[in-house]
């Protein structure tokens, strides 16, 4: 088959699913994008510019729809270039967030589109005004409605939709809802897993973690309040106080992925820092910044506890790969993460908000590990059941293609949204875990 993908940051989500296509006989794999320096063997790469025009007389609210008429009309006439070559692929799959689907029909109307739809904005009662410290973007009812145009404009534009997860298909309205499938991208659970032997080396140092050590752990791209680094920091100084031997890893950059930036010449990490003072022990908190991707797997594997907060917003990758690594993920009471974390199940959760609670969660991790393994094991297996990439998603996937170019839409076991699986009884403690946690 002939498949042609389109993201502007190469590749993107669809890393897993490229890597698979490629690899099978037959296929042909076509990937529209803008500039970047990622290669994927097999994979013809097709980049077009990047939008550097000034905006004049531009309304403040179609900043980003002006730039996503960019994107589709460039990517349309990318488009309109492969078909002159000969090229018409069988199934068109791309991401909508950036407009670049929107005209893609127009050139290849008898081609079915899939269409990544990542979130749907809302004005209330998602993450706009969910944490009353940060002003949003948002405020502005308005601005945030005209945001979802490229969105609205994108549907009409494809056959199919998906979502990652089954809260966020459920944010969009219910006639789009009809036509999108709740997929995940999957997990190579057979690269991340636990690994006993497992060695983090703090950069610029000869510290080396281990799984005997206690190591907290928080990840994200980007270190701000959307995944609630400032609660994240504010618990720690009453963690370090009470567990003398714990180091905190936390790897981040200092940018800004989602939401309100901080103030010119600062970064989240530095007004946490500020706020907290002398009461952090920064012998034993270390910023690693952004990693490599094997040594973050490093990372989760001896992680004694893994911190995950978020706003209602996109679920990160990162949560899944800890569930992986097994690790024991203390994730916040919000929507996204409740999907798939079950306090006293698979992990622990906590309020958003509440620091207290947090380090208070903390404490009782790195004091019962044996107690609390049960846990560990059920995170893995929730990852390995429902989001493995080989045995669950890639089969998905290519169901949902398939039905896609042979019949128009899928059949109903992908129409309906995914569903978690109920979790398991917790398994009965025995007295060899009862001397355990009491050692």
């Amino acid at each position: 088959m002939k498949y042609l993908f389109i993201h502007q940051n190469f590749p993107g989500q669809y890393v897993h699913l490229v890597r698979h296509l490629v690899s099978m006989p037959g296929n042909e794999v076509y990937f529209i994008t803008q500039p970047n320096g990622n290669e994927i063997a097999g994979v013809r790469k097709i980049v077009y510019p990047r939008d550097e025009r000034p905006r004049i007389n531009c309304h403040a609210y179609t900043l980003e729809f002006d730039r996503a008429i960019y994107n589709a009309a460039t990517v349309a006439d990318t488009c309109r270039g492969l078909r002159a070559q000969g090229f018409k692929p069988d199934i068109i799959v791309g991401h909508s967030g950036w407009g670049e689907t929107m005209f893609v029909k127009d050139v290849f109307p008898d081609t079915p589109l899939l269409a990544n739809f990542e979130f749907y904005y809302h004005y209330q009662g998602i993450d706009v005004g969910f944490d009353p410290e940060f002003d949003s973007v948002f405020q502005d009812p308005s601005r945030l409605r005209a945001r979802n145009a490229t969105n609205l404009v994108a549907f009409e534009g494809c056959d199919w939709g998906h979502s990652a997860t089954a809260w966020q298909r459920g944010l969009y309205p219910e006639a789009m809802r009809a036509r999108m499938t709740a997929i995940h991208e999957g997990v190579d659970t057979d690269i991340v897993r636990p690994y006993a032997q497992a060695v983090f080396r703090l950069p610029g140092s000869n510290r080396v973690l281990t799984c005997r050590d206690e190591v907290i752990t928080y990840v994200a791209r980007n270190l701000e309040p959307y995944r609630g680094f400032h609660v994240f920091m504010r618990a720690l100084p009453e963690i370090l106080r009470r567990r003398k031997k714990a180091h905190v890893v936390i790897a981040g950059g200092d940018g800004v992925s989602y939401g309100m930036p901080p103030p010119p010449q600062s970064s989240f990490r530095e007004q946490m820092l500020n706020e907290l003072g002398d009461r952090l022990d920064l012998s034993r908190v270390h910023f690693v910044g952004r990693i490599e991707y094997h040594d973050y797997l490093n990372l989760l594997q001896v992680s004694s506890a893994h911190v995950y907060l978020t706003y209602p917003f996109v679920l990160s990758w990162s949560f899944i790969e800890a569930m992986a690594s097994g690790c024991l993920v203390i994730g916040s009471r919000t929507p996204p993460v409740e999907e798939v974390l079950r306090d006293g199940f698979n992990g622990l959760a906590v309020d958003f908000f509440s620091y207290g609670d947090l380090a208070e969660r903390l404490y009782g991790a790195l004091a019962r590990p044996a107690e609390l393994r049960p846990l560990r094991d059920a995170a893995r297996e929730t990852a390995v059941q429902q989001y493995d990439l080989k045995s669950v998603l890639l089969p998905q996937w290519q169901k949902l293609m398939n039905d896609l170019v042979r019949r128009g839409h899928p059949t109903a076991g992908n129409a309906a949204p995914k569903s978690p699986r109920a979790p398991r009884a917790p398994r009965r403690k025995t007295a060899a875990d009862r001397r355990a946690a009491r050692q």
